[in-house]
This record gives C-alpha cells, sequence and structure tokens, in this order.
C-alpha cells in the first residue's frame, strides 16, 4: 500500500513562482486542503480534508508514504518521524512555509533514503540543512535567509543534479573549496542574487549550467574555472567585472562553453580569447565603444551577437569586425550611437536590430548579400525617405515587411493598408 499526503494552500501564482510545483490561484481568500490517499489497488483510496493552517507538520505520517505535500502553510516545526523512517518516500514539498533550521531536525528524514526531490524555498533558514537525504537529485533552497553552507552538508549528496540557491544571502566567506566538489553529478547551479564576490572555487566538472547573475563579482580568475570543464551556459549579468574583471583567456577553460551572459556589467570592450566554440554572446547595456578587426576573430562558430545599448560609434567599429562571424544569425546593434549600417556583415544573418540608433542614410552596400535576412529593425532612427539609397532593398528577398521604417516629412498620399508582415 502506498500513500501521498497533500495539505497545501491555494495561493496565487506570484508567490509559487520559484517552487517546482504548478499551484492554482482564486479571486477568494485562501483555503488549504489535506489529503491523504492510501492505495493498494485501482478501486481503494482514503481522502482527508481540512480547513486549518498548519503551523506545525503532523507527528506521524505512514511508512508506506511516496510523496509528501505540505507547501503554502504556515510550517514552523517538523518532527523525526513527519518524513524520517520512509522507505518509500520520493519527494517532498515545504516551500511556501515558515521553517527556520530550528524547526528542522538533524534526523529529519533518517531512514527515507530514497528521497529524490526536496523542495524548502521561500522559507526562513539560515544555513543550509545539514543531514539531507543521500539519495536526493534535485534540491531548492532558494528565497530563503542562507548565508552559510556549513562544511561537509553537502559532501554524502552525489547524486544531486540540480541545485538552486538564488535569492539567499551567500557571501564567500560561506562557502569553501569542498562546498560543491563531491556533487559528481551536478549539473544545474543557480547561485543568481547573492552577495558573492568571486566566482566559487571547487567546481565539479557535470556542471552544464552555472547561474550567478545579480552578485556582487568584480573578477574571474581561470583558476576557479578549470574543474568545470563541462560548462556550457555561464550567466553573469548584473555584476561589477568592470574594465578588468574579466581578463584575456580567463574563460579559456571552458571549451565547450556555448553561451555567455555579461548583461550590465561595466565591460568597456569585447573580452578578449573567449572560448573558441561560443555560440552565444550577450553583452548588453555595457559601455563598449569600439568594435576592432580581430575583436571578434577568436569566436567564429558565434551564432547569436548582443550588444545592444552600448556606446557604439560607427566611427570606431571596424569594417571588417563582423566578417570572421560566419556562423551569426542574430545581430543586435540596438540602442547605440551608430550614424550607418556597419559594414562585412555576415551572408547568413537572419535578424538584424539597428533600432534606436542614430541612423541617417541607408545604403544599398551594406546590404549587398544579405539574402537570408528575415527581419530587419530600424524604427526610432533619423531616417527619411529621400535618405534610403536606389537599390537598398534589392536583394533582401526573405525580408518580411510589416511597417515602414521611416517617415514623410509631409505625406503626398493616404497611408498604404497595413500588411500583415514587419521591418
Amino acid at each position: 500500500m502506498a500513500w501521498t499526503f497533500r495539505c497545501s494552500r491555494t495561493t496565487s501564482p506570484g508567490q509559487l513562482s520559484a517552487s517546482p510545483c504548478r499551484t492554482t490561484s482564486s479571486r477568494s481568500s485562501p483555503t488549504m486542503s489535506c489529503h491523504a490517499s492510501a492505495a493498494s489497488g485501482p478501486s481503494t483510496s482514503t481522502t482527508i480534508s481540512s480547513l486549518l493552517r498548519l503551523s506545525v507538520a503532523p507527528q506521524f505520517l505512514p511508512r508506506s508514504l511516496r510523496v509528501a505535500d505540505l507547501a503554502a502553510n504556515q510550517v514552523t516545526e517538523i518532527f523525526p518521524l513527519t518524513f524520517g523512517e520512509k522507505p518509500a518516500l520520493r519527494s517532498v514539498y515545504l516551500h511556501n512555509n515558515q521553517l527556520s533550521n530550528a524547526g528542522l531536525p538533524p534526523d529529519a528524514f533518517h531512514g527515507s533514503e530514497a528521497v529524490v526531490i526536496l523542495s524548502l524555498s521561500s522559507n526562513r533558514l539560515s544555513y543550509l540543512p545539514p543531514s539531507l537525504p543521500p539519495s536526493l537529485e534535485r534540491l531548492h533552497l532558494q528565497n530563503n535567509l542562507i548565508s552559510k553552507v556549513p562544511r561537509g552538508a553537502l559532501s554524502r549528496q552525489t547524486h544531486l543534479r540540480e541545485l538552486y540557491l538564488q535569492h539567499n544571502q551567500l557571501t564567500d566567506s560561506g562557502l569553501d573549496a569542498t562546498t560543491f566538489s563531491k556533487l559528481r553529478h551536478l549539473e544545474y547551479l543557480d547561485l543568481s542574487h547573492n552577495r558573492l564576490a568571486s566566482v566559487p572555487a571547487g567546481l565539479p566538472r557535470t556542471l552544464a549550467v552555472l547561474h550567478l547573475g545579480r552578485n556582487r563579482i568584480r573578477g574571474v580568475e581561470a583558476a576557479r574555472l578549470r574543474g568545470a570543464r563541462g560548462l556550457r551556459y555561464l550567466l553573469l549579468q548584473h555584476n561589477q567585472l568592470g574594465a578588468t574583471g574579466l581578463p584575456a583567456g580567463a574563460l579559456r577553460p571552458l571549451r565547450g562553453l556555448h553561451t555567455l551572459h555579461l548583461y550590465g556589467n561595466g565591460l568597456d570592450r569585447v573580452p578578449l580569447a573567449l572560448p573558441r566554440r561560443l555560440r552565444a554572446l550577450v553583452l548588453p547595456h555595457n559601455h563598449v565603444t569600439t568594435l576592432g578587426a580581430r575583436d571578434l576573430a577568436g569566436t567564429p562558430g558565434l551564432a547569436e551577437l548582443n550588444l545592444a545599448y552600448n556606446r557604439l560609434v560607427s566611427a570606431r567599429v571596424h569594417r571588417r569586425a563582423f566578417r570572421p562571424l560566419r556562423a551569426l544569425r542574430s545581430l543586435d546593434l540596438a540602442g547605440n550611437l551608430l550614424t550607418r549600417l556597419p559594414g562585412g556583415l555576415p551572408g547568413g544573418l537572419h535578424t538584424l536590430r539597428l533600432q534606436r540608433n542614430q541612423l541617417r542614410a541607408l545604403e544599398p552596400e551594406p546590404l549587398a548579400g544579405l539574402d537570408q535576412l528575415r527581419e530587419l529593425s530600424l524604427a526610432h532612427n533619423r531616417l527619411r525617405v529621400g535618405d534610403i539609397g536606389p537599390g537598398t532593398w534589392h536583394e533582401l528577398q526573405a525580408l518580411q515587411v510589416r511597417r515602414r521604417p521611416v517617415s514623410h516629412t509631409a505625406p503626398t498620399a493616404p497611408p498604404s493598408p497595413p500588411t500583415p508582415c514587419s521591418v
């Protein structure tokens, strides 16, 4: 006989946006229902309902329990046999409660060696709880008050694949070189929205996604990344790297890196010596003013380049800056200070965004050969009809036109009816 216990209040989607469970919302006041279901066959089941809000978890639950859902209550305390001694228990959902470390006994999961999903997000934990089930594969601890991961707290969780620690209060002193080193199956680590000043040490080689956005990171050291050779996505947006925080070659150990996010870091140029296989480079809202002939030559496989809302001016964008990027499909240069189209654009380009620049003229030469271009955004520039040279649109056979990119000083004819498709 297997049991499923559910006791969770209905909450709005915003309250549980970071949780791993689907919820429903109601315009009426929240209610809570508890269900304990036992099944030994397709026709046998028992359901218990309650309209109370739990502040304390049940002291005893059936030994054959498989799924426990106490999410979105006001639980401040659980007991050793609430979840302990449950050999069949697989999933425990405790997010959106009031649990502190004092309310979570060290033997809370003793004898429950099959738990693979544990959600403790949106509680009041101040450090990562010790003695978590060694069988865990997914651990949610986001939206707590965690400032420290005690030494050895994750040494037994060698099956862990996903670890969510975003929106906490972690600093460099709250982690050490062994914090993540034993997690030899870890693929996804989210440490965003913390107070880290550097990339954590001891990252495992299995890691594929590392989210460090919205910390206080001032520098990236190659030595910290050597262990994470399998990393595919590195997200460093909204940190404090500045002009010197990402020195040439700092990311060289990450040979298989696919995507690099550096949004809003105060960078004054495109980082040098990036991994050669990089496919997406996301650099909007920085201070880049110049693109030299060789600045992008080290990443010939780029398919997406986003340099929107920097400080690029046409005089400082070399005519061969984009020529090495033969695989480029999307180029975003919106929100810069460009007065003319850049030259040497790759022939395979599908999307070119140039809105909110200072373009004063369009000539056919920069667009020649772009026969695969499907989207060209030119809104909010300084173009007028007379500024567009003859033959400018001739080779753009794949372009889908939705509206006019230019304005008239004085219209001479009624506007044509809108067409279903845009530039």
